[in-house]
């Protein structure tokens, strides 16, 4: 829905309500469109956070495949004297 800026001045309320139901609603200036009117979404509290990391952390470990260990990886540069070959 658009709406040009001067009718949007009385219809404040409506607008906000219509956008905060999903409804999209763009406030025009001059005929062409200027700002969107979109719902704040609610931010999760402290426990809604930490569970999502855990889930994640959880869901990650789960993933691993076991493989070389990368602590020996680029052994191949080197000599049996440690300096570069």
């Amino acid at each position: 829905m658009e709406v040009s800026l001067t009718e949007a001045k009385g219809l404040l309320t409506e607008l906000v309500r219509r956008a905060e139901a999903g409804e999209e609603v763009i406030l025009t200036r001059h005929g062409h469109p200027s700002v969107r009117l979109v719902p704040i979404r609610a931010t999760p509290d402290r426990r809604t956070r930490r569970a999502l990391l855990e889930t994640a952390r959880t869901s990650g470990a789960l993933r691993v495949a076991p493989g070389p260990s990368a602590a020996r990886s680029q052994d191949f540069l080197y000599g049996d004297d440690g300096l570069p070959r």
